[in-house]
């Protein structure tokens, strides 16, 4: 059980690091519109690399960040079945949740991304927009970032499953425990 709680408390702290990183993302989206509109409205005067950056900053923000934001339960989620149930019952539903939906849901995304990644790495593809930015495809590969990011949580959560159905939660440290539920 010690292992499998290393590996979560690892999975976790590695989305952790990630959303630390990518949460400053946003600054750089705010700055980098208020230059854009500062340069339209003001100067008078296009920026189009500066429009493709914000754009595929926020698209590399989200992609990035969405491990973290399931380990922390920001994603959106049907309470009925989970809000006021008990530990156990809540590692079910999330194990069930990982098995059932989340990775069939990665193998599809990556099945149907990957041709499409793996072309826009072979040309090497640009912005669409005229002036705009090269290096679209590494913005792409941002879609297989996600499916590594969730499937590591999802994962983390599978096993922190696991540790509370053996009843070895205490293993993990207080800020990756079920919160509010009673055994």
């Amino acid at each position: 059980m010690r292992i499998i709680a290393a590996i979560v408390r690892a999975i976790c702290g590695f989305n952790g690091f990630l959303g630390r990183i990518f949460s400053w993302f946003s600054l750089g989206i705010v700055l980098v519109c208020f230059v854009v509109v500062t340069l339209r409205y003001v100067f008078h005067l296009g920026a189009v690399p500066l429009q493709d950056l914000y754009v595929w900053l926020n698209g590399m923000m989200f992609m990035g960040i969405a491990g973290y934001t399931l380990m922390r339960d920001g994603h959106v989620r049907v309470d009925v079945f989970y809000r006021d149930a008990p530990t156990r019952r809540r590692a079910l539903v999330d194990m069930v949740g990982a098995v059932v939906f989340v990775a069939p849901f990665l193998v599809v995304l990556t099945v149907w991304s990957l041709p499409y990644v793996e072309r826009s790495w072979a040309l090497r593809e640009g912005s669409a927009n005229v002036g705009g930015l090269p290096g679209l495809y590494i913005l792409k590969s941002f879609v297989l970032v996600f499916v590594a990011v969730i499937g590591l949580q999802a994962l983390a959560m599978f096993l922190r499953g696991v540790l509370v159905l053996a009843g070895s939660e205490e293993l993990l440290p207080d800020r990756l425990r079920y919160s509010g539920g009673e055994g």
